[in-house]
């Protein structure tokens, strides 16, 4: 029968990762397509964090492989996995607290805009995260919500196809919460493939439409953020009272 389904943008098959005896990540497989919000979510130690970096290339997988547009990524550099299109915002901000916000986007930007360029799209990633009215002050003066914000905008200046975010609401009080919730919503309005790592449920059921959850390194469950909401399993063991 003829598989109507897009391709997945990307492919984790059965992957491995061990730590001298200690089994990190046991035969995962994930999917995530083409314009989705796809969340990973499940208890600390599951895994999540490990498959963010088997994924970016931080670390390399023991077993299986890993597909980015149909093509094998395994053992690409994390340089190169992002000249591809895959771009990502770790939970701790990687911004360049004594430089100004331009100058962190301008370096973000760099490898990837032509210089003629760059000063108007530096202009333009400023406004797509909507922290325009905050000038242009030194990073270590701006708080941790805006440096996420500012740090989204350095992972969207690699012009990404899909857009990695590792618990992009941690540490956020709920204005900040709400905002970040809108901005990736309409970067996926415009487009944006979003694959994120998550523990606030909230924020969770405001974006998510797909979910993967993990437990011990293994995949426990996956499906639509209404399927894992109601799924009796997830409620019980990781999302406790939450689970609505």
């Amino acid at each position: 029968m003829e598989n109507t389904k897009v391709d997945a943008l990307l492919s984790v098959q059965k992957v491995t990762k061990e730590f001298g005896g200690i089994t990190a990540v046991s035969d995962f497989s994930m999917d995530v397509y083409p314009g989705e919000i796809h969340c990973l979510i499940g208890p600390n130690g599951a895994g999540k964090t490990t498959v963010f970096k088997l994924i970016t290339g931080v670390h390399q997988p023991t077993y299986g492989r890993i597909l980015f547009k149909g093509k094998n990524i395994t053992r690409v550099s994390t340089s190169r996995k992002m000249k591809m299109g895959l771009s990502i915002k770790m939970q701790v901000p990687g911004v360049y607290s004594e430089l100004t916000l331009r100058e962190n986007i301008r370096i973000a930007a760099q490898n990837f805009i032509p210089k003629k360029e760059l000063e108007k799209e530096i202009e333009r990633l400023i406004d797509v995260v909507g922290i325009r009215n905050l000038g242009n002050p030194l990073v270590k003066n701006m708080s941790h919500g805006q440096q996420q914000w500012l740090e989204i905008a350095m992972a969207l200046a690699a012009k990404p196809d899909l857009l990695l975010l590792d618990e992009p609401a941690a540490g956020l009080g709920p204005d900040e919460t709400e905002f970040t919730a809108g901005l990736i919503l309409e970067l996926n309005r415009q487009g944006m493939t979003v694959l994120f790592i998550e523990h606030d449920m909230n924020f969770v059921r405001r974006i998510a439409k797909d979910v993967t959850v993990m437990h011990n390194g293994s995949k426990f469950a996956e499906g639509t953020l209404d399927e894992i909401l109601h799924n009796e399993g997830v409620a019980q063991i990781y999302l406790g009272k939450e689970a609505g």
